[in-house]
């Protein structure tokens, strides 16, 4: 018995929107702090099944319900102190990009299924994925690209992807297991069955086969500590204490001074470590050079700079030693729309008050590149603040900035903002996906936690808890190959946009052929769910 047959044609469409629902909560799931990352195959395997014959309008909406399913949970730490009108918003917008996917497979779909290319059609499901995540991760005013699918497989067997396709790689993965599995359903309901379990092999082969793929960990090591001072409270006025902020990272550096071993090379504080710009004011700069005295090696702090007249910048700072006055820095390439600054300010102001509490911060221009000397030779660390770990191309310029030195990532943030939620956990993930990407260790270190050391496998130590002061030393790896994604770039994405394209016209042109709109109902029509 048919699908058609099954389920009254009344109810056919409430069903659909329900398996929406279920399709974007399932891929909440799969993400932190959940951390259920077989979900997210289940969860495409969902959507593409009532998206895959849906047409373009019902796909559409479908699409709409089930990015909302997935973004309004997920991205919820977006508004725990800003209220749910920015959350909300983020969490539309993000939902449009699904939305659209959804109109593009439900489209090209139906059309490729009514003109006999029904195995076709399902390739639309693992492209449009990586075309939707690659869509957002670029537009507007430069992109969001969280909770991509890539981001929830840090302890998946499909992450050592990451090295030789990168985080879209590793998002195909996840979409072709999920539509091999919406293949399998299908058969199994219209047949032939015997035919079924092929998809479900296939499916366990992509899952477990990047497990071969090597990971190096080899390399020489430097001893790294970094400094999570913990704030006076969460939330927006987290830094209201901005002295005791500071104090505090200064507090802790002394403390890992004490047990630091003679070969500790460089120290790492996170972002808005000291928000009084240490530049301009004598007080910030004698705490700082206090802490360079303690520990006797560099330190790179994360500061707010006064600088240009009437803006600030968000920089990374590489101190020397204590008489380094004008230490190098890194100007934060990509603050972030809406938060560190709000663009056409007049415009949105006119909808809501919470415009005025975002900063007015500008791009820096230079990739940072700060050289560390040590005993065993000078190796290079590169600092990306906050939610810049998340873009493909900032992060594989970084590293290509380092040339053949040996290098190690740095991630510097502030989670204080988003309190007790998933979000520390979920840029946390990030991180582990970038080392696996490049190859390179990363010092991830928040105000608050969730702090630690991601080796070039993805794995970690000394991983600290939430809202608590701790510092910790780790004997890091130091890298300086090219991966296979390195040296790919945006090809993976830009050959899935392509072939995604081929196959639309290619429906296009079958509906030239094929009155679709006019033709009998049949249940190859319906979809699987």
């Amino acid at each position: 018995m048919t699908y058609r047959e099954r389920v009254p044609s009344a109810l056919r469409f409430p069903l659909q929107l329900v398996l929406a629902v279920v399709a974007g909560l399932l891929l909440w799931l799969a993400f932190p702090d959940h951390d259920l990352w077989w979900l997210a195959p289940l969860g495409v395997a969902v959507l593409g099944g009532v998206t895959l014959r849906a047409g373009g309008p019902r796909g559409f909406l479908l699409g709409l319900v089930a990015g909302l399913g997935f973004f309004v949970p997920t991205l919820s730490w977006s508004g725990v102190y800003v209220g749910a009108l920015p959350w909300l918003a983020l969490a539309t917008l993000q939902a449009l990009y699904v939305a659209f996917q959804g109109a593009v497979t439900g489209f090209a779909g139906r059309r490729l299924v009514a003109a006999g290319h029904s195995r076709a059609a399902y390739a639309l499901v693992p492209l449009g994925w990586v075309a939707q995540e690659w869509a957002r991760s670029t537009t507007p005013y430069g992109g969001f690209p969280w909770a991509r699918l890539a981001f929830s497989q840090a302890d998946s067997p499909l992450a050592p992807l990451a090295r030789w396709l990168g985080a879209p790689g590793v998002t195909f993965g996840v979409a072709l297991v999920g539509t091999l599995l919406l293949l399998a359903a299908a058969l199994a309901v219209r047949g032939p069955r015997v035919a079924a379990p092929a998809p479900l092999v296939l499916a366990a082969v992509v899952l477990l086969a990047p497990l071969a793929i090597a990971l190096p960990t080899d390399g020489r090591t430097e001893a790294v500590g970094f400094v999570q001072g913990n704030v006076p409270k969460a939330g927006l006025d987290f830094n209201a204490e901005r002295r005791a902020v500071l104090d505090n990272h200064a507090a802790g550096t002394e403390r890992l001074a004490g047990t630091a071993p003679e070969d500790l090379s460089l120290v790492v504080w996170p972002e808005n470590s000291s928000d009084i710009d240490p530049l301009r004011n004598p007080d910030a700069a004698a705490q700082i050079r206090r802490s360079l005295e303690a520990v006797d090696v560099p330190i790179v702090v994360g500061a707010v700079l006064a600088e240009p007249v009437g803006a600030s910048s968000n920089v990374s700072l590489f101190y020397t030693g204590p008489d380094d006055a004008d230490p190098q820095r890194y100007t934060k390439l990509h603050p972030v729309p809406f938060a560190e600054y709000i663009p056409h300010r007049e415009f949105f102001r006119m909808f809501t008050a919470a415009a005025d509490l975002a900063g007015n911060f500008v791009a820096g221009d230079t990739i940072g590149v700060f050289r560390v000397p040590a005993a065993t030779g000078e190796y290079a660390a590169l600092p990306t603040i906050c939610f810049e770990v998340a873009y493909d191309g900032l992060m594989r310029d970084s590293v290509a900035a380092a040339g053949d030195q040996d290098s190690v990532l740095l991630v510097q943030t502030n989670n204080a903002t988003f309190g007790y939620t998933a979000e520390s956990e979920q840029q946390f993930a990030i991180s582990r996906i970038r080392a696996i990407e490049h190859g390179r260790s990363i010092v991830h270190v928040s105000t608050v936690g969730v702090s630690g050391f991601v080796a070039p496998d993805g794995t970690v130590t000394e991983k600290t808890g939430l809202f608590t002061a701790e510092q910790r030393i780790g004997r890091v790896v130091l890298r300086n190959e090219q991966t296979p994604s390195d040296r790919l770039g945006e090809a993976p994405q830009a050959l899935a946009g392509i072939v995604l394209l081929l196959l639309v016209l290619a429906a296009v042109r079958s509906g030239r052929r094929v009155k679709v709109a006019r033709a009998p109902r049949t249940p190859e029509d319906h979809d699987v769910a």
